[in-house]
């Protein structure tokens, strides 16, 4: 049987659709753990920053306090590591195939959890907005202040705690689920005017 060996192409395939997990909930959409630990309806700050911490963490692949290309690097060999079931340091036709089942399944049952929350959504309609171009990975740009493609936890931090500031519109040191809902028909919006901006005329 045909092997196909760790290339790029590989590389990129194990990746996936994969984008960086998103800590907000949505107006009934919940998209990645939930920060409100208290389920008071309120992110407080000190939630925020216990959640900031966390996707600091996950985010930080290789652990040196940085995110950068080596955390891409290290996710990525962590992803081929898992599709080459028999350790061969290659991938086959069947590992292949079995990595695209496993996800397909995974993606629908998600979907599926989505739908169930929010009767009057459409199924995939909370899917991540853009791909690889989703909230987080918009965040992680607008954090690496200094442009040099690695954002240290300081950056981080900074970075969350505008988007804090943000979207507690009323100043009250909380986010309320009408802030949530409202921070996200805007992000929505703004997603879509750069697609439609995108749009060959």
């Amino acid at each position: 049987m045909r092997k196909l060996t760790l290339t790029l192409a590989a590389a990129a395939f194990a990746l996936g659709g994969a984008t960086i997990a998103h800590a907000d909930h949505h107006g009934g959409g919940k998209r990645g753990p939930n920060p409100d630990t208290d389920g008071d309806g309120v992110v407080s700050l000190a939630e925020h920053n216990a959640q900031t911490a966390k996707m600091f963490a996950r985010m930080d692949a290789n652990g040196d306090g940085v995110i950068n290309e080596a955390d891409r690097e290290a996710r990525r060999a962590e992803r081929f590591a898992k599709m080459d079931t028999d350790g061969n340091g290659e991938l086959s036709e069947a590992e292949l195939k079995a990595a695209r089942e496993a996800r397909a399944a995974k993606k629908g049952e998600r979907k599926g959890k989505i739908a169930d929350r929010s009767g009057e959504r459409r199924g995939g309609d909370m899917a991540r907005p853009g791909g690889k171009r989703g909230p987080g990975m918009m965040m992680l740009r607008a954090a690496d202040t200094d442009g040099d493609k690695s954002v240290t936890r300081a950056e981080f931090d900074a970075a969350a705690a505008k988007r804090f500031a943000a979207m507690d519109t009323d100043g009250s040191g909380g986010i309320s689920a009408e802030e949530r809902q409202a921070a996200h028909e805007k992000m929505r919006a703004r997603m879509q005017e750069r697609r439609g901006a995108k749009q060959p005329g």
